[in-house]
Order: C-alpha cells, then structure tokens, then sequence
C-alpha cells in the first residue's frame, strides 16, 4: 500500500528555519519523482519543489528558488523540504506526492499519490 506522511510543519518566524520530511512506503522512492506542494487558505496549490526519479533532476518554483531544498534519503525512504529564510508568503499546508515513475517532473496532474499535509504557520 503506498503512502506518504507528512511532518515538520509548525510555527515559523519570518527569517527562520524548518525541515518538512515526507516519509512513503510501498514502493521504491528512488525510481520515482516526488514533489512539494502548497495551498495557503483562499489559494490554489501550487508546485513547490520537484526532484525526479534517480536524483537526476530538481525544480523549484520561483517564489523559493534560493530557499528551499529539496532532498531525499532512500533508504530512509524519505523526502525532505528544507526551508530557509521563510517568508510572509510561505505559510500553508504543504503536501508531498508521488509522481511518475521513472518521472522527471511533477506535474499535477500526474501525481498519484498523496499525503494528508502538515501545515505551517506564521508567529505574530
């Protein structure tokens, strides 16, 4: 059964630091694309960070290009988002979800699979 589970979302402070980790079963992480999604409240999701099957690839939207990390552990079988200098824009709910295998981009509608989110919030 495939999964994807979320964590490492929380509290952020502007300028701060998090590490978001998408942890998946039920299939071989590294012959598979998985990307990072967002949708604040009243957005659309939007495509955040991408890296294709093998590694041979990464994307990353404009808005965190500079910013955001992507990586993955496989045999942790786990995807990770490191966030850096957050920003006022940056809160959501943030998704990870299995591409195509053998895949080198993430385009929404070829993602299969998906987490429930973790989300990540703003300090006033």
């Amino acid at each position: 059964q495939v999964q994807l589970v979320e964590s490492g979302g929380g509290l952020m402070q502007p300028g701060g630091s998090l590490r978001l980790s998408c942890t998946t079963s039920g299939f071989n992480l590294d012959y598979y694309a998985v990307g990072w999604f967002r949708q604040a409240p009243g957005k659309e999701r939007e495509g955040v960070s991408c890296i294709s099957a093998g590694d041979l690839n990464t994307y990353y939207a404009d808005s965190v290009k500079g910013r955001f990390t992507i990586s993955r552990d496989n045999a942790k079988n786990t995807v990770y988002l490191q966030m850096n200098r957050l920003e006022s824009e940056d809160p959501a709910v943030y998704y990870c979800a299995r591409g195509p295998k053998g895949g080198y981009f993430c385009d929404y509608d070829d993602m299969d699979y998906w987490g429930k989110g973790t989300l990540v919030t703003v300090s006033t």
